[in-house]
């Protein structure tokens, strides 16, 4: 008895957010580029595509639960953009005020402008902000002179490498504010060569970090051109982030991919190999059963840790290792002409030696264009983060009322507000902690055997949009290639 072959080839996608959708995007080009036929679905346990992408519109406001923009040093996003035909809804921050400031010793003061990527090229400003004592400047500038690690030498965490480089006061009052930001975790448990790999190289080839930075931006100004639109460092969309997403479902559906909500995956297994049955088995809560030629788990870590036990326990087991932070945003919007003296610039990071509930704020408003009402102003304040999650425990009522305890006390802001939006994340931010990255490796590894089994998402190779779009579409030429071996 023969088994019937099966040409086109079945691709299930768990999980859609942002890495899981561009994950079936890139599937659908690959197979494209050869000819061949795919049948993808992608299934998502909430009710709503994008993940942590959410926009909300409420009475004249325009309100991001999760991030607010992306990056434009990184492509991948921009790419995805131009494809869906959205390039022209992407805007810059505003570009009237774009100071940014941290909460230091009792008052709100300017990051300095020469402060590029976290590392100092300019002694007046910094000097004039007040942030680092003289002291701690002299000792910052002793970059200079401090010779590199040995390449041999152990991992080191994020806090210790910028130490050893700039200094602790440094690092406490400039570089663990704006780390938190990113990563809401504790500087002192992340690996600096997963987190900030482009630092680690800096010091390797330059001897240290302003060598370094010095030596970029030369090359920088040399090899600068006009193609394109000129973009902020951050970008967004005129409509909110949740555009992005929408637009990519919409193309999706177009191109007939099957997109599921409210699907919990229970069990994946791999049942056989014989040459057309798909080996993969996907069951759903309810006994649902899916058969694939190959399976993307775009989950977080812990929930792909789960799925894969009895499938692969090594990799369940060092999934399980990668740790997650909680955090939650609290947008309030307020009548503009009793705040506005208050805000300008962007916003604020606050240092955690200065032990506040708030990691950050974000003047919404200002920022960007469209955010609210012309009479209103938006701030946006962040909470929570690695070894502070306990204040997510309260309700929102509480949330709140701590949000608007922080903005008094550290802005003056005693205005009743008109609006407030609370978003929690619970187990949300991936802490790349040391040895992340020897563990991906290690993850990477152990699936290839599997033969059409990967992970991919902000868990691996980077937490940002256009980090998780890169990795679905090394997801999608991983697959694709494993998929129709002899086409490539």
């Amino acid at each position: 008895m023969t088994q019937s072959l099966t040409p086109i080839k079945r691709v299930v996608i768990v999980g859609g957010g942002i890495a899981g959708l561009s994950t079936a995007y890139a599937l659908l080009e690959e197979a494209k580029k050869i000819g061949q036929s795919i049948e993808c679905t992608v299934l998502e346990a909430q009710s709503h595509w994008g993940g942590k992408i959410l926009t909300k519109q409420v009475n004249g406001l325009l309100v991001e639960g999760g991030p607010d923009s992306f990056l434009t040093t990184k492509p991948w996003a921009l790419g995805l953009c131009e494809k869906l035909g959205l390039s022209e809804q992407l805007i810059n921050t505003n570009q009237g005020q774009t100071q940014t400031f941290a909460y230091s010793r009792g008052q709100l003061r300017e990051f300095p402008q020469g402060l590029v990527s976290m590392v100092p090229t300019k002694i007046g400003p910094l000097f004039k902000s007040g942030l680092v004592s003289w002291s701690g400047i002299m000792r910052m500038a002793g970059d200079w002179f401090i010779p590199p690690r040995q390449a041999s030498a152990p991992e080191e965490s994020l806090a210790s490498f910028f130490c050893r480089r700039l200094g602790q006061e440094a690092f406490d009052r400039l570089i663990e504010p704006l780390v938190a930001g990113i990563y809401a975790g504790d500087a002192s448990e992340l690996s600096v060569s997963a987190t900030f790999p482009q630092f680690v190289d800096l010091e390797m080839k330059h001897g240290g970090l302003i060598k370094g930075v010095l030596a970029q931006q030369q090359v920088h100004r040399t090899s600068q051109t006009s193609n394109g639109p000129r973009r902020s460092l951050f970008v967004t969309l005129q409509g909110g982030l949740s555009d992005l997403v929408l637009r990519l479902a919409e193309v999706l559906t177009a191109s007939g991919v099957i997109l599921l909500t409210g699907k919990n995956v229970e069990q994946i297994k791999r049942e056989n190999s014989l040459e057309g049955i798909r080996p993969w088995k996907v069951t759903l809560a309810g006994g649902e059963l899916m058969e694939a030629d190959g399976v993307v788990l775009a989950t977080p870590a812990f929930v792909s840790s789960r799925l894969l036990k009895s499938v692969n326990s090594q990799v369940s087991s060092l999934l399980a290792d990668i740790p997650y932070a909680s955090t939650a945003t609290v947008s309030i919007s307020f009548p503009k002409t009793e705040v506005q003296s208050y805000l300008s610039g962007f916003g604020f990071v606050v240092p955690r030696v200065e032990h506040r509930k708030l990691i950050a704020a974000t003047w919404s408003s200002l920022k960007w264009a469209g955010r609210a009402n012309t009479d209103e102003s938006l701030i946006r304040c962040y909470i929570g983060g690695r070894g502070r999650e306990a204040i997510l425990d309260m309700d929102d009522s509480h949330l709140i009322s701590l949000a608007l305890s922080e903005l008094q006390d550290i802005l003056g802001i005693a205005t009743k507000p008109l609006s407030a939006h609370v978003f929690r994340w619970a187990q949300a931010m991936p802490q790349y902690i040391i040895g992340h990255r020897d563990r991906v490796k290690a993850i990477r590894q152990c699936l290839t055997p599997s033969r059409g089994l990967l992970v991919t998402g902000a868990a691996y190779e980077g937490l940002g949009i256009p980090d998780c779009i890169r990795d679905g579409q090394e997801t999608a030429k991983t697959l694709s290639a494993a998929l129709w071996k002899n086409a490539y």
